[in-house]
């Protein structure tokens, strides 16, 4: 039996239960949660002497519709976000439906039950709200009890107390997961009924707020098996059109994510079409690129074929962190520190710490090894990003807007800065998904993720190309010719063949008109040689001045009084023409594009600000924001 599976498998119930995380996670939190009208008006009227106005944000601006383009507009979105229908949503204070869920993503304003006010700047282009499986029905059914048996229950989440807590954390962590039917009265039929009606009220709501051309809702999920030291090996599933299975397949009907694949080709039939998304690999306790399953068992031949052909894309930002690399594992790039949620594995350590197994670069040169065993690669995946957000705010990423992830978890801004457990060290507003398409429709979205040509940004909307080819013209920087790109090369996500000389790399990005101008663009390469995978780090455009091949550090200040970044430091946009020194055909290899702004206030500061006071000392009190391309493979002659 492995290490990874002894740990999340054998772990005392009573540690699970009694142990530092959940009792710190207990007093922390449940304690915020207000249990009269006298403690919620106190904390509105503490909202209410935040200062909204200490710091420079946008206005808001109204949706603008792209017409269709045959070499591809860039459409922003979010596809983790859950509404009251997920308990661990509603536990914390959310109310907001799946249709008010939606109008935020379109533009609509909202208050939080602490009474803090929430707004993006630019709606989103597209959007899935993803609640959580396992909990179908359980909401709803609070919602219109009708069945006496479950008022004991509902109250485990309309009105949670330490011990109710626990008793819900524990029942999640059990391994394999046990349902609770207690809220339909342990009639299984009742609960089926319920997991339909919930799931059908999801998938109307998506066609409710389709629009194709202007705006993209598609019908999704999250499938949550569970692990201790809440650990995530979760999956975001999502369809491509309005027609779905009957039932959503969760983590009581699929043990694994093998069980997932099997019993979704099984039930999504015919016209229906899906994919799947693991999301924060750094919380996975290893199991995100492992080869095995949760339980132990290893993956055959058959199920890489199946992760290859379902799981194109991996949700690398989000509120929990990043997940792209870590320093340690072969990185040494200083901006594998950028928003980390957990250290390296010490000697011995299985849970709440990063594993060799834990991170997106990593997953992707194990993916390179795989493929001279197998003949094929099961993770060459597409790099994006989304929040996770438990507030029903989509795409709510801006720092200066930032309330915390589930409602009286982190609002208000006292809870956000004092909160142990969900910490400033390691808590965000999350990320985008920005996808390559030429039209907004709901085909040419899913079309384009599973091509992979899609990247992932940490919430600003920072314009990124990246193509590769062995007869790309050498003037594209200067044309800008996107025509002769595709016709001449492959966009991210493709793949090269057979390239006997260095391919040609062009990349382009550009700011977001709302933030910072840019630093500079770097090309990450990996490749493998002998058997065993390397990687290196190259700046290839800088937004101010160079030293050889490396960028120097970009001067530009940020007035912490205020948040005002220096708008003539970087550059508003990037180019690059690049060729690899280093190229060897005999190497399979793999190039992606991380872009980086220059610094911003970050959350934190901007919190500091509404309060009045000095930012904390224990973390940056600015931000330098990223957006990284999926990759482009090369493979050898």
């Amino acid at each position: 039996m492995s290490t990874i599976k002894k740990t999340l498998l054998l772990a005392p119930p009573v540690i699970i239960i009694c142990g530092w995380l959940a009792y710190d996670f207990v007093i922390t939190n449940i304690a915020f949660i207000p249990s009269s009208d006298e403690e919620r008006t106190a904390i509105r009227s503490e909202v209410a002497a935040q200062d909204e106005n200490a710091f420079y944000k946008p206005p808001q601006t109204s949706r603008s519709v792209q017409p269709f383009n045959p070499v591809n507009n860039v459409y922003f979105g979010d596809l983790h976000i859950h509404s009251s229908l997920s308990a661990d949503a509603y536990l914390f204070g959310n109310r907001r439906d799946l249709d008010a869920t939606y109008r935020f993503a379109k533009g609509e304003s909202a208050e939080l039950a602490t009474g803090e006010v929430i707004e993006i700047t630019r709606p989103l282009d597209f959007a899935a709200v993803t609640d959580h499986a396992e909990g179908f029905g359980r909401v709803m059914a609070c919602f219109e009890p009708g069945i006496p048996e479950i008022a004991e229950a509902c109250e485990l989440i309309n009105k949670p107390t330490l011990l109710s807590f626990l008793e819900l954390r524990a029942n999640v962590e059990n391994r394999p997961l046990v349902e609770n039917l207690s809220y339909f009265g342990y009639d299984k039929a009742v609960e089926r009924q319920a997991h339909f009606d919930t799931w059908s009220a999801i998938v109307a709501a998506a066609e409710r707020h389709n629009e194709p051309g202007v705006f993209t809702a598609f019908a999704g999920y999250e499938y949550s098996p569970a692990m201790v030291d809440r650990g995530k090996h979760h999956r975001n599933v999502i369809f491509k059109t309005g027609v779905t299975p009957d039932y959503a397949v969760s983590a009581y009907e699929a043990a694994s994510e093998i069980d997932l694949w099997k019993q979704l080709s099984s039930t999504c039939s015919n016209d229906c079409q899906f994919l799947t998304i693991p999301h924060n690999p750094n919380k996975s306790w290893g199991l995100a690129f492992a080869s095995e399953t949760i339980d132990g068992i290893p993956y055959t031949r058959d199920d890489w074929r199946l992760r290859e052909k379902f799981e194109p894309l991996v949700e690398m930002f989000q509120i929990k962190g990043n997940s792209e690399c870590v320093l340690g594992f072969g990185a040494t790039d200083e901006e594998c520190g950028f928003e980390q949620f957990f250290p390296v594995c010490e000697e011995g350590q299985v849970t709440l710490c990063i594993h060799s197994t834990s991170m997106v670069r990593d997953g992707l040169k194990k993916g390179l090894v795989l493929e001279e065993a197998l003949g094929f690669n099961p993770m060459k995946f597409g790099l994006m990003a989304s929040t996770d957000t438990h507030n029903s705010n989509p795409g709510d990423t801006e720092e200066w807007d930032f309330r915390g992830s589930n409602a009286y978890l982190g609002s208000p801004a006292r809870n956000r800065l004092n909160n142990r457990l969900r910490n400033p060290t390691v808590t965000n507003p999350g990320g985008l998904a920005a996808v390559w398409a030429p039209e907004n429709t709901r085909e040419a979205l899913f079309d384009a993720m599973s091509r992979r040509e899609v990247y992932a940004t940490s919430g600003t909307r920072i314009t990124l190309r990246f193509f590769a080819g062995s007869t790309l013209p050498g003037n594209l920087t200067e044309t800008g010719d996107l025509a002769e790109a595709y016709e001449n090369g492959v966009p991210m996500g493709g793949t090269l063949t057979n390239t006997a000389v260095a391919p040609r790399l062009f990349v382009w990005a550009a700011q977001d008109p709302d933030h910072a101008p840019l630093a500079k663009i770097q090309i990450i390469k990996a490749w493998l040689e002998d058997g065993e995978a390397h990687e290196r780090v190259y700046d290839v455009a800088c937004g101010g001045m160079a030293s050889e091949d490396s960028c120097l550090a970009t001067r530009a200040p940020v007035d912490l009084s205020d948040c005002s970044w220096a708008s003539d430091a970087g550059s508003p946009e990037l180019r690059a023409d690049w060729v690899d020194p280093d190229y060897n055909a005999s190497h399979n290899a793999f190039y992606y594009a991380r872009v980086v702004q220059i610094p911003t206030c970050r959350w934190t500061t901007y919190d500091s600000l509404r309060l009045g006071r000095a930012p904390p000392t224990d973390v940056p009190p600015t931000i330098s924001e990223m957006a990284w391309s999926s990759p482009i493979w090369v493979t050898k002659q």
